[in-house]
């Protein structure tokens, strides 16, 4: 009962979270007007960039220094998202106490049940734990940044008042994306549309043998390129339900497992880059900086192709024996054994498949109009019932976990523009830019990165190149780098034992990442000129 009830509290209050702008948008703020003249913005937090000096001859620390100083709600924000960033590699800690706090609440029913000569509870749902259900929520890696939310509103509500909280959330901030997010996760993890991937893929590793290691490269090859069009969500959502029904379910090495996901979490970055709309980084200043599809491609989404084979063949290499090791057991517990429901094959109708499809175009079209993907979603989910025997059940956990997570990332993500942009503008040869870029992507949506630098005067084509570069070659490194990363974690993170380590996961999206920074750093383009 107890895990019932925290269950619910946490949806009634990641959906709100989740749809905030999307509701209330247009509802009343009269009780706070814009109070910015170079901002439309309703909140008097955070303060615009435009705000703040404009001075060309202040150091990079020197303008953190003077806006710290100006703005405390500035620090207590920041302090705020650095805690949330140590709670994330925390949170195994906290799923450690929750399955001790388990088995402590069970050996006391054990003992209770002997005194007492019978069960004392018959119904198992109040069979629960309290202190276990609330390590496991603190443990709960896409739960974390919206807990420490709330400490960003009373923040908000302490430095300001609630009108400007209630003003920021529910206008300041967009939450179009971790919108857009749960509905193409949904939609890309429904059976016709696995079923069509797989079978594309399938021809591939059919090629190269169809082993364990053909469907490997398969999936790491051609998943992150399919991202360039059916956005790189939609992409991570595919290629972690085929990797976990293909590899992670035989129990690959620990090293294996990291190694794979490090690998496809910088490769769905990087593999965005083929066109201008697909990559959440380069969406965010194809607009402002007028770069086309065609300019992406030949400046960034070539080099970011050779960097995917490439890191493929190198880990390929040197996971080749485990791979081979690992087709041993691939079929034989299934033989004689009736496949379970949601794992059958038998075909879907072409008309069905070709319905998904037709709704996974419409959510990538309208991704920037919230009611015409969220209304075509309504519509898909009436299909879904109405051709329920050819469907599995669309489990929207994950999708609206992610989501939350998402919308919470965007919430603090608002608030820590004031460091970010002087470090992105200080003037840093290209090179160290796009290093630092990385580097910041790992503890920030790599989309925030570009975001404020589109803000930014008088950024160089050079400048502007390096800093997109440097985003989604870091895009990999965490969970938090990139928006599509934490549905690949949601998927396959019951395969790690104990959870997704964070440290684990960044020495395996390590070469990777060298790989991608290195050909985009030394293959020279029309954008890098000095």
């Amino acid at each position: 009962m107890v895990r019932f009830v925290f269950r619910w509290i946490f949806m009634v209050w990641a959906l709100p979270l989740a749809t905030g702008n999307v509701v209330a948008a247009g509802a009343g703020h009269e009780a706070v007007a814009a109070p910015y003249a170079t901002s439309s913005q309703v909140a008097h937090f955070p303060i615009p960039l435009a705000e703040y000096e404009a001075g060309t001859d202040l150091g990079t620390w020197e303008k953190i220094r003077l806006r710290a100083a100006r703005d405390p709600f500035n620090v207590a924000a920041t302090v705020i998202f650095v805690l949330a960033v140590l709670h994330t590699f925390a949170a195994g800690w906290f799923r450690k106490k929750a399955h001790e706090a388990e088995e402590a609440h069970h050996a006391w029913m054990m003992r209770e049940e002997r005194a007492a000569k019978h069960k004392p509870h018959e119904n198992a749902e109040d069979d629960v734990s309290f202190k276990a259900t609330i390590y496991h929520f603190l443990g709960e890696v896409e739960a974390i940044f919206g807990i420490w939310v709330l400490a960003l509103m009373a923040a908000g509500w302490y430095f300001y008042s609630w009108d400007d909280v209630k003003a920021y959330v529910g206008h300041d901030v967009n939450f179009t994306e971790p919108l857009f997010v749960v509905v193409i996760m949904a939609i890309a993890a429904s059976r016709p549309v696995l079923l069509f991937a797989e079978k594309g893929m399938a021809k591939v590793a059919g090629v190269m043998g169809g082993t364990v290691g053909a469907w490997w490269l398969s999936v790491m090859t051609l998943a992150p390129v399919l991202g360039s069009f059916i956005t790189e969500p939609a992409a991570m959502t595919i290629a972690a339900m085929i990797l976990r029904r293909k590899l992670y379910r035989l129990e690959p090495s620990e090293k294996l497992a990291y190694g794979t996901l490090g690998l496809l979490f910088v490769n769905i970055s990087i593999g965005g880059t083929l066109t201008n709309f697909a990559a959440p980084p380069i969406l965010m200043v194809a607009n402002t900086w007028d770069w086309s599809s065609s300019t992406v491609l030949m400046n960034i989404g070539i080099k970011c192709a050779m960097a995917i084979l490439l890191s493929n063949v190198l880990y390929f290499v040197v996971f080749r024996g485990e791979l081979a090791a690992l087709e041993r057991k691939a079929h034989p517990e299934l033989e004689g054994k009736a496949p379970l429901w949601v794992e059958r094959d038998d075909p879907v109708p072409w008309f069905v498949t070709a319905v998904h499809l037709i709704m996974l175009g419409w959510t990538v079209f309208t991704n920037h109009y919230p009611p015409l993907f969220i209304g075509g979603f309504l519509f898909f989910i009436a299909f879904v019932q109405a051709t329920g025997h050819h469907q599995n059940a669309i489990n929207m956990r994950s999708p609206i976990l992610v989501g939350f997570f998402l919308a919470a990332l965007v919430i603090h993500g608002g608030c820590q523009g004031w460091w970010i942009e002087p470090l992105l503008t200080s003037g840093l040869h290209p090179v160290a830019l796009l290093i630092g870029s990385a580097g910041l992507t790992a503890f920030n949506d790599n989309a925030a990165i570009t975001y404020l630098a589109s803000q930014a005067p008088g950024l160089s084509d050079y400048a502007k190149y390096m800093v997109v570069a440097g985003a989604v070659a870091g895009g990999g490194l965490t969970v938090i780098a990139n928006a599509p990363n934490p549905a690949g974690q949601s998927i396959l993170q019951r395969h790690f034992k104990g959870g997704i380590s964070p440290a684990k996961l960044v020495m395996g999206a390590l070469v990777p990442t060298v790989v991608a920074i290195l050909l985009l750093m030394l293959v020279k383009s029309a954008l890098m000129h000095d």
